[in-house]
């Protein structure tokens, strides 16, 4: 129907779909084919190749290496045993023999067995042993010492290093499952929150942001994974981050952005994927942690701000992690992008706003989320307004209304209840 639906209306573009090039959880979408020497690289690092393995494979390779030794080692005493004719010296002329065995009470394969895996463990039973008779036993003996340490300081190493991973810790680090635009300070800004669950501390925290998306040269050369920094803050050390309460990164959508030009109706259709990534020493052990999660188009809101999740208690802090991905529509944020409002010079605020005003608006939208209808009558007694009244200032405060500050402080006065509420957000 040449792009038209049957009510006449146009269809909207659809947004291509996309592969994620880090999962939500960290995971790098990348898998490698057609390695040259692959097996021989990854020999070459041995210790590295056991520390990434699955734990599963790890175990099922040094079991393997304990049983292959043991086996290896039993049946070499089991040969010497053999050929110093150890094996058949009971049956000699019908009596005990006088030849004095090279390991003492190994008369088949399995005493020999046995043997090996007494000598590797540091058993001793006492019950075998060997004798100074043959010195080929006495120096596999030594051999069998010597790789036993070998095996077992590998293995102590590999799962050490294996429990102490710092990845570990970056599933107590939180992303919010979505990232917004909306203004900020008068300025669009891509924001997303992170978080930490332990009380233990990431020292040196700090944060980066790429966004990837396919990308054509002049040349024409094409780029499937272009990938370009955003400004969360380094040039002035924002991105350093005290990370003991969750807190909203912010990206100032200026002209270096790559969304400078990107408005709310190109997010709809766009396909690109922001890359976020914290990083920072683990306090417990003084290691690098690195966490990671990304947004696609889709999961970035436009015109929404995060909920609070940090309250003022009597003698403490609360953070509410419940509200922790949860976020709210502001009316009025500019559709446009960010380079349409620079073009216009459009004034999306006013000039400062008193704290009262930011705090009633955040109080206000809390409390059309959490509460119920019946419950808003009496909300709206306790801020000393009606619900009309309040509606309408706030929807002046958005498109920017020059309204006297002092006249509007005097239509909303706030008890010393309110400001206590409202000084948690």
């Amino acid at each position: 129907m040449n792009g038209h639906s049957r009510n006449g209306k146009d269809h909207a573009p659809r947004r291509k779909h996309r592969n994620r090039f880090v999962k939500k959880n960290g995971q790098c979408n990348v898998y490698f084919a057609n390695l040259s020497n692959k097996s021989q690289r990854y020999m070459a690092d041995i210790f590295t190749t056991c520390v990434d393995t699955r734990w599963r494979y790890m175990l099922m390779i040094f079991s393997a290496a304990f049983l292959v030794s043991w086996l290896f080692f039993g049946f070499l005493f089991w040969c010497i045993a053999f050929f110093h004719g150890d094996l058949n010296a009971p049956a000699v002329a019908g009596g005990p023999s006088l030849l004095k065995p090279c390991i003492m009470h190994v008369n088949s394969f399995l005493g020999a067995f046995l043997f090996s895996v007494e000598t590797q463990t540091t058993i001793g039973y006492g019950f075998r042993c060997v004798t100074e008779e043959c010195p080929l036993a006495i120096m596999a003996v030594v051999v069998q010492s010597i790789v036993g340490c070998v095996i077992d300081s590998f293995m102590i190493g590999t799962i050490m290093a294996k429990m102490a991973r710092p990845k570990k810790r970056a599933q107590t680090l939180l992303f919010s499952h979505h990232a917004v635009i909306s203004v900020r300070d008068g300025k669009l800004c891509l924001m997303w929150r992170v978080g930490n669950l332990r009380r233990s501390h990431i020292v040196e925290a700090h944060v980066r942001a790429q966004l990837i998306k396919p990308y054509m040269t002049e040349e024409g050369e094409y780029l499937p994974l272009d990938q370009r920094d955003l400004n969360v803050g380094y040039d002035v050390g924002l991105d350093r981050i005290f990370l003991v309460s969750p807190i909203i990164i912010v990206h100032e959508i200026d002209e270096e952005s790559p969304l400078y030009g990107i408005g709310k109706e190109e997010l709809e259709t766009e396909n690109f994927e922001i890359v976020v990534i914290l990083e920072g020493m683990v306090e417990a052990t003084a290691m690098t942690t690195q966490a990671r999660s990304s947004y696609l188009a889709s999961e970035i809101l436009w015109g929404h701000r995060f909920e609070p999740v940090v309250f003022e208690e009597k003698n403490h802090y609360k953070v509410d992690y419940s509200r922790f991905h949860k976020t709210y529509e502001v009316a009025g944020t500019p559709c446009c992008s960010a380079r349409e409002l620079q073009e216009s010079k459009m004034t999306i605020l006013p000039s400062p706003p008193p704290p009262s005003a930011f705090c009633y608006e955040n109080e206000l939208a809390l409390v059309s989320q959490d509460e119920d209808e019946d419950d808003e009558d009496e909300v709206g007694v306790v801020l000393g307004g009606n619900t009309k009244e309040e509606g309408g200032i706030i929807q002046m405060m958005d498109f920017g209304s020059h309204l006297d500050l002092e006249r509007l402080q005097a239509t909303l006065p706030l008890d010393t209840i309110s400001y206590r509420r409202e000084s948690a957000i």
